[in-house]
């Protein structure tokens, strides 16, 4: 069974940074791309990064260039994303999901498992 399991989020001030983790089990990171998701209320899951495993491929949105890192480590089949200089505006609910064809889609519909998310609260 297939289980993706976020952690790390929390309540910072703006300007700190938090590392979230996307542990995996039930399958191998080799074969797949784990996005970031990230859900404010009242608004739609967008897109934050995504990375994936065949070539190391990333991408990121405009809003969290330069500002967020997104890396992997398959000894312990995880992904994470590291979020430096957070804003008032990064708050929301952070995801994870898994896609088999490795497309690194914006697209939710095209993840094929998705964890519980973590809350990540920036706030002075």
């Amino acid at each position: 069974q297939v289980h993706l399991v976020e952690s790390g989020g929390g309540l910072v001030q703006p300007g700190e940074s938090l590392r979230l983790s996307c542990v995996a089990s039930g399958i191998v990171l080799d074969s797949l791309a784990i996005g970031w998701f990230r859900q404010a209320p009242g608004k739609e899951r967008e897109g934050v990064s995504c990375i994936r495993s065949r070539d190391g491929h990333t991408t990121y949105a405009d809003s969290v260039k330069g500002r967020f890192t997104i890396s992997r480590d398959k000894g312990k089949n995880t992904v994470y994303l590291q979020m430096n200089n957070l804003k008032p505006e990064d708050t929301a609910v952070y995801y994870c999901g898994a896609d088999y064809v490795e497309r690194c889609s914006e697209y939710v519909s095209e993840y094929d498992y998705w964890g519980q998310g973590t809350q990540v609260t920036v706030s002075s």
